[in-house]
């Protein structure tokens, strides 16, 4: 084995200009297949983490009446709780309202959620310290959509347990900058204590959301959804994203052993008196074809070491800066920064190794198959069978 990656190193140097094209090709389809994946890896912790942190928690508990997906539940869609079974939960409570800034209308999601809460990344503290008749927090993208900045005042329209209209003046305490659009695009926090007073709905919540200390069994009218559970859309989102990023690199990585494929074929073919050579001073067949395989599959090896060379240096570099996200993708619905920071981690760096060996050293084997059907005597008179 030492002898044949001897021989085999030996021949790839004396190739010149044609090994290193194909190591090239073949480090670059190696770096990408990192990059992507770490940039995915990253995003996927990123948008998990901010999940957990702006809206999920350790898991709700939802009201059975209530659809996330269909808004005309919000009406009907909340209950109350026995006070011994809200340890450990926060309470929040949707109603639907309207809001009037520069005379013009938007529909929005008036949601309220207790000041003292710490699970939710919420500044509701804001709310606690205005002395305004009903203070309220909005973030980044609805304060662009509705032109308003902090400390404006804006009228709010809601109806109340009965379907009544009421309406009044709603300061804007605090925007927040928060990566989750769904916390964000047309929503409004005010206080459960104001929410309640204001819609006759004492001690009702649409859902709860859980901390580390909670304990939540069967509740009549009620429905838990884990982490697991409310991440599920998002892991299917980037799942997908993987899979449309893999055909790119693919591509990549076929036209690399595609050239490596062609180089063994016709390295075989110049190479018919070497080969009989081998064979005629006792090496079998199949030895000979180990051999060139060994020779396809150093590309990998030579390739690893190269997309290390200007590779490493790269990933280091974009993991300190990140990848900056244009307005309009951070808009599509889903939690996503500004910056997107990649993650390398071991698991993908070992396993895109393996793939990229593994692959050389089958297109290698494909053509060092006839080298098992040659005639020795024809290879050393350098005639094909």
């Amino acid at each position: 084995m030492k002898l044949a990656f001897q021989l085999a190193y030996k021949n790839l140097i004396g190739a010149g200009l044609r090994t290193w094209l194909n190591v090239i090709v073949l480090s670059f389809a190696f770096v990408v297949i990192i990059f992507y994946n770490g940039m995915i890896d990253g995003w996927n912790e990123q948008a998990m983490n901010d999940s957990i942190a702006w809206e999920y928690g350790q898991g709700q508990l939802i009201n059975d009446k209530y659809d996330p997906l269909d808004p005309f539940t919000l009406q009907d869609g909340h209950g109350k709780l026995p006070l011994e079974q809200t340890k450990g939960l926060t309470p929040i409570l949707l109603r639907q309202a309207s809001i009037y800034p520069d005379g013009r209308m938007l529909t929005v999601a008036l949601k309220g959620i207790s000041v003292a809460q710490s699970i939710l990344a919420l500044p509701t503290q804001k709310l606690l310290e205005s002395k305004a008749v009903l203070p309220a927090l909005i973030g980044n993208r609805m304060a662009s959509s509705a032109n308003l900045k902090e400390g404006d005042e804006v009228l709010i329209r809601w109806r109340d347990k009965n379907g009544t209209f009421d309406a009044t003046q709603m300061t804007i305490v605090g925007i927040f900058d928060s990566n989750v659009p769904t916390v964000d695009n047309g929503q409004i926090w005010i206080s459960i204590e104001k929410l309640w007073e204001i819609t006759g709905l004492q001690n009702h919540a649409t859902l709860f959301i859980a901390n580390n200390e909670s304990k939540i069994g069967n509740i009549e009218g009620w429905g838990f959804k884990s982490q697991e559970n409310l991440l599920k859309s998002l892991s299917d989102i980037i799942q997908t994203k993987k899979v449309s990023g893999s055909l790119m690199y693919m591509m990549l990585l076929a036209i690399a052993l595609l050239a490596i494929f062609d180089t063994q074929v016709l390295s075989i073919f110049r190479r018919q008196r070497e080969i009989g050579t081998y064979i005629a001073m006792g090496m079998t067949r199949w030895q000979v074809a180990g051999l060139f395989t060994v020779e396809g599959s150093m590309y990998s090896f030579m390739a690893t070491l190269v997309g290390c060379l200007y590779g490493i240096p790269f990933f280091i570099y974009i993991a300190d800066i990140g990848i900056g996200i244009p307005p309009a993708s951070r808009n599509m619905g889903v939690a996503i920064a500004e910056r997107i920071f990649p993650v390398y981690g071991l698991g993908l760096i070992l396993g895109t190794v393996a793939l990229v060996v593994i692959s050389a050293t089958f297109v290698s084997f494909l053509p060092a198959r006839k080298i098992a059907k040659m005639n020795p005597v024809d290879a050393l008179k350098g005639k094909l069978q």
